[in-house]
């Protein structure tokens, strides 16, 4: 049974089924989990197959398409965030923080990881804690008219930081010449989950909570991943601007002043010299 509880999020629950009709909402979702509570078979996406056993968590991006094949009866619970959610679409979200949860799903657009569909976690308690929170928000659901939004909106929060954490956890976003460097995976994590405060990611900054020096840690860092500090900050920062020019309805002067450009012209320019396109046509052309 699917059901809207807050405006563009679906909360779908199907319990012992053999059978799975194909999701309804594929065109227009824009990020899905599916908690696979009982059950074994194997899930379809995109053509390639995985098997699912019970307790298994999987995250599925825009244009995912997925089938599941059970082997045996399968209870799942299904949170869909559409796309409308994050395009301003809905009066009735106004006071939900939209753009905070859009931040923690942005890293997991951005990441080569969330191709392994399944969620794997650094520690184990995050799965316990996430799959505990699928479950009381499923609960709510089930309440129909007497759920509690606030329970549900703080519930969603906390679910999708711990899915952001350990896709940052997972993530091998670009190519290091030394391919278990914990260090440099520290240093990346650290980038990226500091993006939008550019004092902590000075070569200075950086460097004092790596215990580097200064002169050291730009070194460090194009020794191991053939890119310069700055230049992996600026690319990095250039893929959350395509992000929300693809996913969003903000204007070009609020994605520059949230990720730190001087004003949308500053921005245009910097995009035009790494993309060899201007913004405006970027986005013209995701739009056609």
């Amino acid at each position: 049974m699917a059901r809207t509880i807050i405006e563009n999020i679906v909360i779908a629950q199907y319990k012992d089924q053999t059978f799975f009709e194909f999701c309804k909402y594929t065109t227009i979702r824009f990020f899905e989990i599916v908690y696979i509570e009982k059950g074994e078979g194997s899930i379809k996406i995109n053509g390639n197959t995985v098997n699912y056993t019970s307790n298994s968590v999987f995250v599925f991006v825009p244009d995912d398409i997925y089938i599941l094949n059970p082997d045996a009866e399968t209870t799942t619970t299904a949170i869909k965030f559409l796309k409308s959610f994050f395009r301003g679409d809905a009066p009735q979200n106004e006071n939900l923080p939209v753009n905070d949860w859009f931040r923690k799903i942005e890293g997991i657009l951005n990441s080569e990881s969330h191709q392994l569909r399944e969620m794997q976690f650094e520690i184990e308690s995050d799965k316990v804690h996430l799959i505990s929170l699928i479950k009381m928000v499923a609960a709510e659901n089930d309440k129909k008219k007497s759920y509690d939004v606030f329970i549900i909106q703080n519930s969603l929060s906390v679910i999708l930081h711990l899915i952001a954490r350990n896709i940052q956890f997972l993530n091998a976003d670009i190519t290091t010449k030394v391919v278990e460097s914990s260090k440099i995976q520290q240093i990346i994590n650290f980038i990226h989950a500091n993006i939008y405060n550019s004092e902590l990611l000075t070569t200075k900054s950086l460097a004092e909570e790596f215990h580097m020096a200064d002169n050291y840690m730009s070194e460090y860092f194009k020794k191991h991943t053939d890119v310069s500090l700055k230049k992996y900050i600026i690319n990095y920062k250039l893929k959350l601007v395509e992000t929300r020019l693809k996913y969003t309805d903000l204007q070009f002067s609020e994605i520059a002043m949230e990720l730190g450009f001087t004003d949308s012209s500053h921005l245009n320019k910097t995009f035009q010299s790494y993309k060899g396109m201007t913004i405006g046509n970027f986005k013209a052309s995701i739009t056609q």
